[in-house]
């Protein structure tokens, strides 16, 4: 039994997700991976696990209130876990920062800029020092009061909000307003408030348009409903807001991607004439350091910040402040994130990026005695950038906290003290811990995935490089660090596009979409979320969900019925749950946290009501077919070639483990993406298609690796193009030409330092991606 000093966090009886009643012991104090195919239950273990439990018990350290949550939210399913200190978590959340977060937000770097102004900033004589607050855009004391500090006067028309003179209001006139009843809301309060919302726009008078449309007056108003069919509606207070407030509304402050997209379409956009874009008052533009302004040094990329504070005065505030500043800039630049500037947008940064920024502020944070859980941190990073993330990781350890890491990149495993393989396949096939020992053990344990991959060498190109049917010249491109640049790329091959974070690539492939002379069809496929809510599943977005529904609708029971294919849509009033409108899930609010979902109290996760579940095909419920995986289900749908099409679409790329109904909210961006690629597989093609992936292999162990790169050469040998922006050397060895970005990140990118075949590219002075490329070519020449 172990004492009160155990070095082991032990894992007993773990059943979360696939895991089968795992018992496991992880040394504390050191670097731990976890290692197994995507869909084997690693993050099940370490996250929904381990770190689940971490939380759990901190909730109930805080308050009683937080016991109703943990209720709600769910117990991990184990035994018992014991020596487990508080843990970190830093996931690879594909959140959706408001336009207001930024580099310098996040890392809060900002924050230490802004009290080196308020404290050795030089003032114009006779002005008063500023608060902090002030060098903030953020805050009323410190943004700048035409454009609230956004940098950018944002103006609308009556041209832009109202496109279609010809409809009345009641015909959706004001196309800015948003849809549904909040829209219904807008026009009956309009319609209460005396205006006629049955007339053309046109026909009214001018002074009603205007102040329709532009008025920042709020009025509240008794709106009567009108009655719909078989529902009584009470009336309500309403309160107004203009077509301008709500547009300027929803762009500045809307948590939601599409919505502030779609805000955006109504609006033009120019820097502000008080600012000039620096989004600050004029009094706080006054104060300088080093000569410059706070405005101008939060543009420069984090390299340059560092050289200008170096140089800034010498007195004692001053040095005190810049010390602590330069040394998280350190942190941040060792992550190979120095090309970023404070003033760049959180939305426009990768997730690998991001997760990044926040290692970095964790690693300055202090704090020791805690497991770090850290989900894939090597994504996006070049090899060069790898070695210093290794460092990093180290510092984390030698600074007395835990680190887990669920990771694929072959020299993070390497570099383990301890090593968790989970395996020995996806989904039913894994769930078991194969090895949890030093690395080196594993050479032992047959059925592991991971095994071959790190400790025999490559296997070596397999084919001869191709030769390409044409060319797309690209360019001149000039966006972000791209400066008119212009690039060739080769059509009916494989392309790589290299380089070290920052460098452009993703820019330049982004331009791809712009120009398609000699394409007939471009494919662009990301790691966006297939859906942000759990109505959204593979089954769904494949369009197997269709054939599914229909195969249902033809059953003798539902005939009998008269149920339709619509019956069986959770999505739809009829056959779903009305408790949770077919979810499966009710949402539950966490106060200081972010919402979450609990199983419907009615349902239990079913998401249809009693009579549609009576209805079977081959045995089961429309609800039973959804908890299938994709390779059970293509056993159930051997007879169907329409499903089969989508099903063995899913299996050729490895998604074969994972359950039709699976909520979009539960995959991560490697599976988001390996489904859309699977939807377009599954599309007869005829015609030449562009195929453009942005780092394809991310979030997948080395045989989903080998899985994913035979699909996408088939495509190749198939007659179309295939482009991807890649770091995995073992990719790029097999591609027939690259493309190398660089030399370094921001400023210092944007060109072509190399392109060729692989050994081409391998071989060129002042690349950062040769020497690794040339490390990968040897290890499988000596292996032909």
């Amino acid at each position: 039994m172990q004492g009160p000093h155990d070095p082991y966090i032990r894992v007993r009886a773990a059943r979360e997700h696939n895991l089968r009643n795992v018992d496991v012991d992880i040394p504390r104090d050191a670097l731990t991976v976890f290692t197994g195919v995507s869909g084997s239950g690693k993050s099940s273990l370490a996250f929904g696990t381990i770190y689940a439990e971490a939380q759990r018990r901190y909730f109930e350290s805080v308050a009683p209130y937080a016991r109703r949550l943990i209720h709600q939210v769910g117990v991990p399913k184990v035994g018992e876990i014991t020596g487990l200190p508080p843990a970190v978590s830093l996931e690879q959340r594909r959140s959706s920062p408001t336009s207001r977060s930024s580099v310098g937000t996040v890392t809060t770097l900002s924050n230490s800029l802004r009290m080196l102004f308020s404290r050795a900033g030089a003032y114009p004589e006779g002005a008063e020092r500023l608060d902090s607050d002030a060098f903030s855009p953020n805050t009323a004391a410190g943004a700048c009061p035409e454009c609230h500090g956004l940098g950018r006067i944002h103006r609308t028309t009556e041209e832009l909000l109202v496109p279609d003179p010809a409809l009345s209001v009641r015909q959706g006139a004001i196309a800015a307003w948003p849809g549904a009843w909040q829209g219904k809301n807008l026009r009956d309060v309009l319609d209460a408030l005396g205006y006629d919302i049955e007339r053309p726009w046109r026909e009214l008078e001018q002074k009603d348009r205007d102040w329709i449309l532009f008025t920042d007056e709020q009025p509240v108003v008794t709106v009567h409903p009108v009655r719909e069919a078989g529902r009584i509606q009470r009336p309500y207070q309403g309160t107004y807001m203009s077509a301008r407030r709500y547009v300027l509304h929803t762009f500045a402050d809307s948590k939601s991607r599409t919505l502030r997209t779609k805000a955006e379409r109504f609006l033009t956009a120019e820097p502000c004439p008080v600012c000039g874009g620096s989004r600050l008052r004029p009094e706080a533009l006054a104060v300088t350091y080093a000569g410059r302004t706070i405005a101008e040094l939060a543009t420069l990329p984090l390299t340059e910040l560092a050289r200008v504070l170096h140089e800034g005065p010498g007195d004692e505030p001053a040095r005190v402040l810049t010390a602590d500043l330069l040394a998280r800039i350190a942190t941040v630049t060792e992550l190979g994130l120095g090309y970023l500037s404070l003033d760049r947008a959180a939305p426009t940064l990768s997730s690998g990026e991001l997760q990044r920024l926040r290692l970095a502020t964790q690693l300055r944070s202090g704090l020791f005695g805690v497991v770090y859980v850290l989900d894939e941190p090597s994504a996006g990073l070049h090899p060069a950038d790898t070695d210093a993330l290794i460092v990093v990781l180290d510092r984390l350890k030698a600074s007395g906290n835990t680190v887990f890491v669920v990771e694929h990149h072959l020299e993070v495993v390497r570099h383990a003290d301890w090593l968790v393989d989970v395996g020995p396949r996806a989904g039913e096939h894994g769930g078991r811990v194969l090895h949890s020992g030093p690395p080196e053990g594993l050479a032992e344990v047959a059925e592991s995935a991971t095994r071959r991959f790190l400790f025999e060498a490559g296997a070596g190109p397999r084919r001869a490089v191709r030769e390409p049917s044409g060319h797309l010249v690209l360019g001149p491109v000039t966006r972000h660090n791209l400066r008119g640049l212009t690039a060739r790329l080769p059509l009916g091959v494989f392309t790589a596009v290299t380089g070290v974070s920052g460098s452009g690539k993703s820019t330049l492939v982004g331009a791809i979409t712009e120009e398609l002379p000699g394409v007939e069809r471009l494919v662009t496929v990301d790691q966006k979320p297939i859906g942000r809510t759990p109505r959204s599943n593979l089954a769904t977005y494949t369009g197997l969900f269709d054939v599914v529904r229909k195969l249902f609708s033809a059953t003798d029971e539902a005939r009998a019925r008269g149920y339709r294919a619509g019956r069986f849509s959770f999505n739809v009033a009829g056959g779903r749950c009305e408790t949770c409108q077919g979810e499966g899930f009710v949402s539950v609010e966490l106060l200081f946290l972010p919402s979450t979902y609990a199983p419907c109290p009615e349902c239990h996760g079913a998401r249809y009501n009693p009579e549609t579940l009576e209805v079977r095909h081959g045995g089961l419920t429309v609800a039973e077919v959804l908890d299938l995986t994709v390779e059970a289900a293509a056993e159930v749908f051997a007879g169907t070639p329409a499903a089969l099409r989508s099903l063995g679409a899913l299996l050729d790329v490895g998604l074969g483990y994972l359950r039709l109904g699976q909520p979009a909210t539960e995959l991560s961006g490697g599976e988001a993406q390996r489904i859309k690629l699977a939807t377009e597989l599954q599309r007869q093609h005829r015609g030449h298609t562009l195929y453009v992936l942005d780092e394809p292999t991310t979030g997948l162990h080395p045989a989903d690796v080998e899985l994913l790169m035979r699909r996408l050469h088939d495509l190749v040998d198939a007659g179309h193009s295939v482009v991807v922006v890649e770091h995995d050397m073992d990719v790029v060895v097999d591609a027939d030409w690259v493309l190398d970005l660089g030399p370094g990140g921001g400023d210092e990118g944007g060109r072509i330092v190399a392109e060729g075949t692989p050994a081409e590219v391998a071989r060129a002075a002042g690349s950062r991606t040769a020497p690794y490329l040339a490390t990968t070519l040897g290890r499988a020449t000596r292996t032909t």
